[in-house]
């Protein structure tokens, strides 16, 4: 599936990019939406299939407003109330809600076991 996500700041998507698979390109809003911005987020979009992934604030919730009509077969993914925003959700929800999204192929999961013991050392 050809597909982008759109995020509202460079933290945001370089939080998304920790559990993501580079193949999917995550472009920002970088806050206030302009027409010009509009415009590129548009022709990056091409026919891509557009996700929504904006922070739960008056803010985020302005911008997908926006984007809303500028992309309304787009897809919408939303962070819990309370979390600061997509840069300060914790990997684990980021993941379930990438999952929910039907993203869990391109889904970069961390290692379970990050510190496993080296074979080689003696208990």
């Amino acid at each position: 599936m050809d597909m982008l996500i759109i995020v509202e700041g460079k933290n945001d998507k370089a939080r998304l990019a920790r559990v993501l698979s580079p193949l999917i390109p995550i472009h920002c809003t970088f806050g206030t939406l302009n027409a010009a911005r509009i415009e590129a987020l548009r022709k990056l979009a091409g026919d891509k299939h557009v996700y929504l992934f904006l922070d739960n604030d008056a803010s985020g919730k302005r911008i997908r407003g926006m984007l809303a009509d500028v992309f309304p077969e787009a897809e919408h993914i939303y962070t819990r109330r309370g979390y600061k925003g997509v840069e300060g959700t914790p990997e684990e929800y980021l993941i379930q809600q990438l999952e929910k999204a039907g993203l869990e192929s391109y889904i970069v999961y961390p290692d379970p076991y990050p510190f496993s013991p080296d074979a080689t050392q003696d208990p």
